[in-house]
């Protein structure tokens, strides 16, 4: 736990998200439980005296319901089979670290990956979006080696005292790990960091372009709310949807950007867009995507599998009385979305708690400008 807002308001979400507890977790055969009057009456002295604090079931409950509450996760019919890893007496660094490594590894679980979270005590916060990022370098000319999207890390992370990768387009990131005002970096071991090379059932100029992505998605940077206590260190990692990878992080062009370099090495006419070969090249990487998974052994879902089963899990919600609340742009797929069943839903974008939330930032302020590297840094194998 990091903060409890003031005043009733706060007592009240804690009270309500107590009584919710109550509701949908029975008691367990054999499982001691304070009944809820007296649990109520503990919760209000736990306020007064700086914060309630939530036994390790209801914390479990309460990240659950944040996953059944996001509004921008089409995968959340998996909830109740979340796993909470409750490590709130953890706050040293090289502790949160351990524990990091365990929770991917624990998650990894040989391929069939878990849906796990960790949460961490006070204090503590990772500052790295996801556990496993590729570095970006700015080359002297504008251009850029690895994810763009992680310049502004790289940049911080190198400011700290990282002295960067050999530059390939998938040099693995230092985790940031903040806390009791320091910031320390930890460098992720290879077991922890397990990747797929992309490869094509048919094409083999795909694999020619040596594309490869980590197996393992872990968010590590979202609050977490639950009865209305935040903890700012929550991690907490499923399995990737496979437009995440071939439509956006190896497609966009603000990102990899791969589709002009693997058009040209599928023989398609890039000269007009008519020929319609980003679309062509996309869906080809898309299967791409699927296949490596699956020759590895690792989970992952296709987005006409994971939209049938977000309408069956809004079905469950509607007999249990609850709203299913979402926001259309996330839940429907980059790519065929209108082959997709969610495509003709209409859905309203409301947050409830328990849920995840953005923090603010929390670098340290007057960082020097180091994102740029020598001319004569190896290139990406596609960028031209």
């Amino acid at each position: 736990m990091t903060s409890v807002a003031e005043g009733t308001a706060a007592l009240r979400e804690a009270e309500r998200f107590v009584r919710q507890f109550y509701r949908e977790c029975p008691a367990r055969p054999g499982e001691v439980r304070a009944d809820l009057s007296e649990r109520l009456l503990e919760v209000r002295r736990q306020a007064a005296e700086g914060g309630p604090q939530f036994t390790s079931p209801e914390l479990a409950f309460g990240a659950r319901l944040a996953w059944r509450n996001s509004t921008r996760c089409v995968g959340r019919g998996y909830w109740p089979a979340l796993e909470v890893r409750d490590r709130r007496h953890v706050t040293r660094p090289d502790e949160v670290f351990a524990e990091l490594l365990e929770h991917l590894r624990y998650a990894w679980n040989g391929g069939a990956l878990r849906a796990v979270m960790t949460v961490f005590g006070p204090g503590v916060r990772v500052l790295n979006p996801q556990l496993i990022r590729y570095a970006a370098y700015r080359l002297p000319d504008g251009s850029v080696i690895g994810d763009p999207a992680n310049l502004e890390l790289t940049h911080h992370l190198m400011a700290l005292g990282w002295p960067g990768g050999p530059r390939t387009p998938f040099d693995v990131l230092p985790v940031a790990v903040q806390s009791g005002g320091t910031v320390r970096l930890f460098t992720l071991p290879p077991d922890a960091v397990r990747e797929v090379s992309v490869t094509h059932p048919t094409l083999p100029g795909v694999a020619d372009l040596g594309l490869r992505w980590h197996a393992l998605p872990v968010i590590s940077d979202m609050r977490l709310e639950v009865g209305g206590v935040s903890f700012l260190c929550a991690p907490f990692s499923g399995w990737y949807l496979q437009t995440e990878i071939a439509a956006r992080n190896l497609a966009d062009r603000d990102r990899y950007d791969v589709l002009p370099a693997l058009a040209r090495a599928l023989g398609l006419d890039t000269r007009r867009e008519r020929t319609l070969w980003r679309d062509r090249a996309q869906l080809e990487l898309n299967v791409a995507v699927l296949h490596s998974f699956d020759a590895a052994g690792v989970k992952i879902d296709d987005h006409h599998t994971v939209t049938r089963r977000f309408v069956r899990f809004e079905e469950r919600e509607a007999r249990a009385g609850r709203a299913v609340y979402g926001r259309w742009s996330w839940l429907v797929p980059p790519v065929s979305g209108a082959l997709t069943p969610v495509w003709h839903r209409s859905y309203r974008d409301v947050e409830i708690t328990p849920n995840f939330f953005p923090q603010a930032t929390a670098w340290p302020a007057g960082v020097p400008d180091r994102d740029t590297v020598a001319a004569g840094a190896p290139r990406c194998p596609f960028h031209t």
